[in-house]
């Protein structure tokens, strides 16, 4: 518990109330099992007996993992802050095959219309979120720490300025970019600047100065979409989606990951300053003609 404490000491600066609540939560998934002891006292077979629990409470493979990797970080801090001679117990634990893993499905665009449409019909700050999420393929915790600053309506090609803020960072230095706004998009951030005008956020329901409320926003949303999207389908989907969808229309792999704010490999990409926001939004505007949208409110 100690080394807990130093960690979110030292690294906690900058980080939102999830990263806290991970720390305090993983590190209490080791005393509730294996006891707070000091870092000498863990065991190798400790760290087994550890893995074996979190099995047992049906964590997928991807979340023992993460799980453990959040243990190990902690420790690791606190044995170089704090000049210990014992090993990390918790590095290097073997990770047996065939464990459950988790995997998101990608939504159905024939899905994405009907929901888009469902927003269209319910007009509240939720149904904006998932309109916005469903034609931008935007994280969650990047579309509801917007300021309405960050939407720039421009003519024929208005976009999400998307930059990390003090209540909301982002996940990597990619993700700040611009992502044009486009169909059930431009729908949703026309509702939200219509509506919040007294606040500087964009859905100050699930965001303010304090912090954002990912983790309730995620739950509302994704009770709501298990009776519209088929089954293994939540929010983040929509994400997955995006990249089929912009494939589908056969847009380059470059363009896909500037949109997405996803990593580009090769050292090319790290040169120059990419595409422009003109050329994105065309490939965009194709995407949400690909299907036509039905009875898309003005």
């Amino acid at each position: 518990s100690e080394a807990r404490d130093l960690y979110l000491r030292l690294k906690s600066a900058g980080k939102d109330q999830t990263f806290v609540r991970s720390a305090h939560r993983n590190v209490g998934y080791v005393i509730q099992v294996l006891g707070d002891h000091p870092l000498s006292v863990y065991s190798t077979i400790d760290a087994a007996k550890f893995r074996v629990w979190l099995i047992d409470q049906g964590m997928p493979r991807d979340i023992t993992k993460r799980v453990f990797g959040s243990i190990r970080s902690i420790v690791n801090l606190a044995i170089k802050e704090r000049g210990l001679g014992c090993a990390n117990a918790f590095s290097g634990t073997f990770m047996p095959d065939g464990l459950r893993v988790t995997k998101r499905q990608p939504i159905p665009v024939s899905d994405i219309h009907k929901i888009q449409q469902k927003c269209f019909e319910q007009d509240d700050e939720l149904r904006w979120i998932i309109a916005l999420l469903s034609d931008t393929g935007m994280r969650l915790g990047e579309a509801i720490g917007l300021l309405r600053s960050d939407i720039v309506l421009d003519g024929d090609n208005s976009y999400i300025d998307l930059k990390p803020h003090p209540w909301r960072r982002l996940k990597t230095p990619g993700s700040k970019r611009q992502i044009p706004l486009v169909g059930s998009s431009l729908w949703a951030a026309k509702r939200a600047l219509g509506q919040h005008i007294d606040t500087k956020f964009a859905f100050p329901k699930y965001c303010s100065d304090e912090g954002h409320k990912t983790n309730s926003a995620s739950a509302a949303l994704n009770k709501w979409l298990r009776n519209h999207a088929p089954e293994g389908c939540v929010v983040h989907s929509f994400r997955h989606s995006m990249r089929d969808r912009l494939r589908a229309i056969e847009c380059p792999a470059e363009i896909i990951d500037q949109i997405g704010g996803w990593s580009t490999s090769g050292v090319g990409s790290r040169y120059g300053n990419g595409y422009t926001i003109e050329i994105m939004a065309s490939w965009m505007k194709r995407l949400s003609q690909f299907v036509p949208h039905q009875n898309t409110p003005e």
